[in-house]
C-alpha cells in the first residue's frame, strides 16, 4: 500500500510504473486477503496514477473463484478511471503448504476467455501472460495470444515461482510467429 506521499516520492525518484494487483473481483477478496482491503488496493491505486506513474495492475484467476469473480475482477479494472497501461492475468500456480494448494485448477479455456475479455474491455493496455505460464501448454499460450494477450513476462523466476527458461520461451514465440517488441 502507498500513501500519496510515498508515491511522490517515488515519482520523484525515477519510477515509472508501480505493479499492484487487485488479485480478484471485490466479492471474493475477504476468502483470499485478509491483510488489507480492496478498498485499500484502489486507493493505492489512485495515488499511483495521481502522482504520474503508470499502473501495472491485474490479478489471479483459479484460486477457487467463480466465473464471475474473474468477470468482477476484469469489470473493476476496466471500470477505473485510466485503463492500467499493463494487465498482467496470472494463473495460480499452486505451492505445497499454502491454503490453495489444493484448490481445483481453472480450466485452460476459462483462462483463455479471461485474456479475452480482458482485451475487449481495456483495448489499449498490454494484457500480459505472467504467473502460471510453467503449467501451462503450449496451445493454451498460442490461444491466449490469439484472444488478445499480447506480452509475456520473461525469464526463469516470476518472483518466487517458477517461470519458462529462455530458451522454452524464445522456441514458443518463435514457432508462432511472434517478436519482441522494440
Amino acid at each position: 500500500m502507498l500513501t500519496p506521499e510515498q508515491a511522490a516520492r517515488l515519482k520523484a525518484s525515477g519510477l515509472d510504473y508501480y505493479n499492484h494487483n487487485l488479485d480478484t473481483s471485490p466479492e471474493y477478496y475477504g476468502a483470499i486477503i485478509t491483510t488489507r482491503t480492496y478498498q485499500d488496493r484502489l486507493d493505492t491505486l489512485t495515488a499511483v496514477r495521481a502522482a504520474g506513474i503508470h499502473v501495472c495492475c491485474g490479478g489471479i484467476v483459479g484460486m477457487g473463484e467463480g466465473l464471475e469473480d474473474r468477470a468482477g475482477m476484469i469489470a473493476t479494472l476496466a471500470s477505473l478511471p485510466v485503463h492500467p497501461e499493463s494487465v498482467p492475468i496470472n494463473m495460480l500456480v499452486q505451492v505445497e503448504g499454502t491454503p490453495l494448494a489444493a484448490v481445483h485448477k481453472l480450466d485452460p479455456l476459462d483462462f483463455v476467455r479471461t485474456i479475452a475479455v480482458a482485451r475487449i474491455t481495456m483495448p489499449a493496455s498490454v494484457v500480459r501472460l505472467s504467473a502460471g505460464r510453467e503449467d501451462m501448454s503450449d496451445e493454451t499460450q498460442a490461444l491466449c495470444f490469439l484472444a488478445g494477450a499480447n506480452s509475456i513476462f520473461y525469464g526463469p523466476k516470476l518472483l518466487t515461482t517458477p517461470n519458462p527458461e529462455r530458451d522454452k520461451d524464445m522456441t514458443l514465440l518463435d514457432k508462432l510467429g511472434l517478436r519482441a517488441m522494440e
